[in-house]
């Protein structure tokens, strides 16, 4: 039987709880393949319905979303006119609760978000899309192959048109750091220490510290509506600045320079699979 691949389809930049590390930012590569019989074009599928429907459904589903396996200890779920709020508990017992607008968050039928657990979910929702002549559809999704640093992180922009406002969406990033035109291996692993499995979070966001549980809490106003984040202060990195790749690069450049001064810092941030931004200090 025919089979048609795409690689590299699209990439999902979102965030997703795991009952150890917290809220974590990944970014996934998305190959597909579908199966079936020619149709009267002599095609399984044309491709620019593959980029098009495929991607769209997907980039709608599971893009810019926090996914939330609904086997965490301790979760609870509600819907009002207020929002969807989603709260946990991680394996060391501390809180989390997010409300946001519906779409912004997605309870998923698994004990823990991993490729293999999301693959077969998405395959079943994509299937309801595709044209009888096709029979079958395969999913790979696979993170960027990074030889060096890099960091999953987790944020919100809350004057963003588009899904980048949901406030706790995220990727998985490489860092290039050079000092006076120089590789620096060092200050790049430390950023990657210091981004391990964090929220990058505004301080103007800040609504509620609790020193009593440790806890901060962001919270605002977007287009799609309102937005709030409750989470462990151990897992949060406050900047001054919205928390843009723009930003962000500026922010390590800037604080790197204090760090060694004298020196002349090149940074090359990431924000996923193949963009960023660059910043010198």
């Amino acid at each position: 039987m025919p089979a048609l691949f795409v690689k590299h389809l699209t990439v999902m930049d979102f965030s997703y709880v795991d009952p150890s590390r917290g809220i974590l930012g990944e970014s996934w590569i998305v190959d597909v393949v579908l199966h079936g019989e020619l149709d009267h074009q002599g095609m399984v599928f044309d491709f620019g319905h593959v980029k098009k429907q495929i991607k769209h459904a997907i980039d709608e589903s599971y893009d810019h979303r926090l996914l939330v396996p609904k086997g965490l200890s301790k979760l609870r779920s509600s819907i009002d006119d207020g929002g969807l709020t989603i709260s946990w508990q991680d394996n060391q017992g501390k809180a989390y609760r997010h409300l946001s607008p519906p779409s912004a968050a997605e309870l998923m039928p698994c004990k823990e978000i991993t490729v293999t657990s999301i693959a077969p979910l998405m395959e079943t929702r994509l299937k309801q899309l595709l044209p009888s002549n096709v029979t079958d559809i395969a999913i790979t999704l696979r993170p960027e192959a990074i030889d060096g640093a890099f960091y999953h992180y987790s944020h919100g922009l809350k004057k963003h048109d588009g899904n980048c406002q949901r406030i706790a969406h995220g990727h998985r990033s490489r860092i290039d750091i050079q000092f006076d035109g120089q590789h620096s291996p060092d200050a790049e692993a430390f950023w990657a220490n210091q981004w391990q499995d964090i929220y990058i979070g505004t301080k103007e966001d800040v609504i509620s510290t609790q020193s009593d549980d440790d806890q901060i809490t962001f919270a605002y106003q977007a287009p799609q509506g309102y937005f709030e984040l409750t989470l462990p202060r151990d897992r949060c990195y406050l900047i001054s600045t919205d928390s843009t790749v723009e930003y962000l690069a500026d922010h390590i450049a800037k604080e790197t320079q204090k760090r060694h001064p004298g020196h002349q810092i090149n940074v090359c941030a990431y924000e996923g699979v193949l963009k960023g931004a660059m910043a010198k200090a």
